[in-house]
């Protein structure tokens, strides 16, 4: 397994990888760490064999407070393209990791961890959890997009427009496609929702994962004719039969070892 300095990372005996940012004492982003985050969930099988989900979490009390503000302050047009693109290129990573990946917030999930929650498949958050874009009052921008994934659009302008901290059940209350649990649980809900994406054929979560991150950018006549396309395709893979026929005799499925991306 391959190391990083500001993440944290292990996979368990059920394929399930637990990534931690950890740069104490807020996790806040900086290049270095965009960098990793980058090359990590590009490529999540350094990770281990068989990689089938990753749970991403921030180590000690908050998920992520948002970018190292001393580095931003460095900031000028001539530099700030180039750390523009590696802050895309880790958060489009996260969002493009060929698993799925389930965010465990918990404390403050602010700006840049707001979006890197955003950029997740779903996310789980403890009742603890406080998600805010302070965009304005450090005089940037960007955010609003990603938490569009999560959020209908008026919430998403309520919450840029005044840099108001939403608590998770607030923020569910007002639109926010999360998933609250005690803090005591985080972790163990978001594994547990890791696990049964384990569970399915790791070559259809993979192939359904690129399904999705295309159809969503469609209308629905479009995608929704792309992922027939792959109905079909599936239909003569053998993990598709034996997914049904598992179905039928009311047992557990025995799927084979993933090889690659068979249906792309």
């Amino acid at each position: 397994m391959s190391s990083w300095k500001f993440l944290r990372a292990e996979l368990g005996s059920d394929h399930v990888a637990v990534v931690e940012l950890a740069r104490p004492p807020v996790n806040a982003v900086h290049r270095e760490m965009y960098i990793e985050v980058a090359e990590l969930f590009r490529d999540p099988d350094v990770l281990g064999e068989d990689v089938r989900a990753i749970v991403l979490t921030g180590s000690g009390k908050h998920f992520c407070a948002g970018n190292d503000l001393d580095e931003f302050a460095t900031m000028t047009p001539e530099n700030g393209t180039e750390r523009m693109w590696r802050v895309r290129e880790a958060f489009f990573a996260i969002q493009d990791c060929p698993v799925p990946v389930i965010a465990a917030v918990h404390g403050a999930a602010l700006g840049t961890g707001l979006a890197i929650a955003a950029a997740c498949d779903f996310a789980v958050a403890s009742e603890d959890a406080l998600f805010g874009l302070p965009e304005l009052s450090v005089g940037v921008m960007g955010g609003a997009r990603h938490l569009a994934r999560i959020a209908p659009e008026p919430l998403v302008r309520r919450m840029f427009f005044t840099g108001e901290q939403l608590p998770a059940g607030a923020f569910k209350e007002s639109g926010g496609s999360v998933i609250v649990v005690p803090r005591g649980q985080l972790l163990a809900s978001a594994r547990a929702h890791a696990v049964r994406v384990a569970s399915f054929s790791p070559n259809a979560v993979r192939i359904g994962k690129r399904i999705l991150n295309r159809v969503e950018e469609m209308n629905l006549k479009e995608g929704y004719q792309f992922e027939q396309g792959f109905t079909v395709r599936m239909s003569g893979h053998p993990d598709s039969k034996e997914a049904l026929r598992a179905v039928r005799e009311k047992r557990t499925p025995s799927y084979r070892p993933r090889r690659g991306n068979e249906l792309f």
